[in-house]
């Protein structure tokens, strides 16, 4: 066993698990269903299956990654309720499936792109709570 291989891959993960746990901070703060704990799964998840996919035999990353997206749509779909004309989750379920991505990118070794959207993707959230950005938007209706 490679030692040296062993902690790369550890660190993979560790550093994905704490951007997915970033944007989980966010939906935390924001008291939605999806916290911490579920974006640090998902983005640790799809790293681990990355990193598999890269170390055995045979392996196909871009059949893995394709896998990885249908299967985190899923788990997205599960998030979004319907009621009555509205729906709800959806931005919940996005952010899943961007965490699947950041997560699969760390997999790779991708750090900067990872980094970079973790950042963007919390931007965007947070946007949504600065008032002069919807103006005409009441706050009541400011939600998912």
């Amino acid at each position: 066993m490679d030692w040296n291989l062993e902690q790369q891959l550890a660190i993979r993960t560790l550093v994905a698990a704490l951007l997915g746990g970033v944007i989980g901070l966010e939906r935390l703060w924001q008291r939605r269903e999806a916290g911490v704990r579920t974006y640090a799964s998902v983005a640790m998840g799809a790293c681990v299956f990355s990193l598999i996919s890269q170390h055995i035999p045979g392996g196909d990353p871009a059949r893995l990654a394709a896998g990885i997206v249908t299967g985190i749509g899923f788990l997205g779909a599960g998030a979004i309720v319907q009621r009555g004309a509205k729906a709800h989750g959806l931005t919940t379920a996005a952010t899943i499936w961007v965490t699947a991505a950041i997560g699969t990118a760390v997999g790779f070794g991708l750090y900067g792109l990872s980094i970079v959207s973790t950042i963007v993707v919390v931007l965007i959230l947070v946007a949504h709570y600065v008032p002069w950005l919807h103006p005409s938007d009441p706050p009541e209706n400011r939600r998912e």
